[in-house]
């Protein structure tokens, strides 16, 4: 990779960096949300402290930026310029990572649910979809938003294993799995000792 390439990668870091959650619960009560509720910059944490309204618009512009780098690569830069195959998973992982370990919130960040079904909507059209019915309705049966997360982090390289077998797709969604497994170790540990917050 030349220069160019790396940076588009740092960009795309920087972009998924961004904690939305966290500005606008600032916005809206100005206090800090790793501070309030589980500490979480996610959209769930946000709908426990600030309601509904913001919590959707974290969710949607959290899911944005995971999805705007790898949009901008496939449709206007993938076919000007050579780059190795893999390229396209580190764009996207640049953004998760970012979610995940925030450099302006000093590498906090949140559980990365929705950064990644953002980031890989246009690699794995079928497993996002269907991951994401799965956790809806994991959350409507046990009604925990963390259940449901694991259940579609689990769902994601399973279901793209079933459709086009041992793909890249397959490995990069496996990565995907364990960083939102990583990410949700505190929020596992809680199930297992029935203190789960809803």
């Amino acid at each position: 990779m030349n220069i160019a390439q790396i940076g588009f990668v740092f960009l795309s870091y920087l972009l998924g960096s961004i904690p939305f959650g966290f500005l606008l619960t600032r916005y809206a009560i100005n206090k800090n949300i790793l501070e309030l509720g589980s500490g979480n910059i996610g959209s769930t944490n946000v709908r426990r402290v600030v309601g509904k309204k913001f919590s959707v618009f974290t969710q949607l512009l959290d899911m944005s930026k995971g999805f705007i780098p790898v949009a901008v690569f496939s449709f206007f830069i993938k076919d000007r310029v050579v780059v190795p195959d893999y390229y396209v998973y580190l764009v996207a992982l640049a953004t998760i990572i970012g979610h995940d370990f925030s450099i302006y919130l000093k590498l906090k960040g949140g559980k990365g649910v929705n950064t990644t079904l953002g980031a890989s909507v246009l690699l794995a059209p079928y497993s996002v979809f269907s991951a994401a019915a799965i956790f809806y309705l994991v959350k409507w049966r046990f009604k925990y938003s963390s259940l449901g997360s694991i259940a579609l982090s689990i769902s994601l390289p399973l279901i793209e294993l079933i459709i086009h077998g041992l793909t890249p797709t397959f490995y990069y969604l496996l990565i995907c799995m364990a960083l939102i497994i990583i990410r949700l170790r505190e929020n596992i540990a809680r199930l297992l000792k029935n203190e789960e917050h809803l």
